[in-house]
């Protein structure tokens, strides 16, 4: 799944000098919670809703209201983004996206071109909508998942008993943490399937069964 068929192309940004309260502002006003910052036209980082709110004086503050908002005014943007910029480009696959993002527990990346432009932005919803969109919820209400061998072959061995049954596959995943070694765990979803105590039996002389259960979105 490439980065550019997730990622947000509506590009708002904030600059460099711009103060902490007028990001704050517009922010709200957009409804988003990050802002990729420009300095004289280029990208030089990226702030969120928690980072202005961390640098606002805390509430307990003796200042007055219109000192406040006089140090808000003074304080700028770049003074308060985080100091490393994570990026990644368009052609990347959105699994690499979120994994840069746990990796250095941030929730959103600027998305730029060879030559370091800025295309757009992916954030954690992003992702969560592609995960979504593999994962089958709205095609297949036939949730199933199993710990088989890893070696050729194993999975078509399930998927034809499910074919068998007049099931129509929605999804497949795969995955190796938390198996056995020589195993892994497979996810499926599927639809049209008539008869499920026997595709269950059936399957159960196949792989070891995670679970078996029917599951809608709503």
């Amino acid at each position: 799944m490439p980065v550019k068929d997730f990622m947000s192309k509506k590009i708002l940004t904030v600059n460099f000098e711009d103060s902490v309260m007028k990001a704050s502002k517009f922010m709200k006003d957009q409804r988003i919670q990050h802002l990729p910052v420009l300095k004289e036209g280029r990208l030089a980082g990226i702030v969120s809703d928690r980072d202005l709110k961390e640098a606002q004086p805390s509430k307990a503050t003796t200042l007055d209201i219109h000192e406040l908002y006089y140090l808000l005014d003074k304080l700028t943007v770049g003074s308060i983004m985080p100091p490393r910029l994570f990026t990644i480009n368009a052609e990347a696959t959105v699994e690499k996206a979120a994994a840069v993002m746990m990796q250095h527990s941030i929730s959103a990346l600027p998305v730029v071109d060879p030559q370091g432009n800025l295309e757009g932005i992916i954030t954690k919803g992003d992702v969560f909508r592609a995960f979504v969109s593999i994962s089958g919820i709205y095609q297949g209400d036939l949730a199933m998942g199993f710990e088989q061998e890893d070696r050729p072959g194993s999975i078509k061995e399930i998927t034809d008993v499910i074919r068998a049954h007049g099931g129509r596959i929605a999804s497949i995943l795969t995955g190796y943490e938390g198996a056995p070694p020589g195993f892994r765990q497979l996810y499926i979803r599927a639809r049209d399937i008539k008869d499920d105590q026997g595709l269950q039996q059936e399957l159960t002389g196949k792989a070891k069964i995670l679970y078996f259960f029917r599951e809608t979105a709503d």
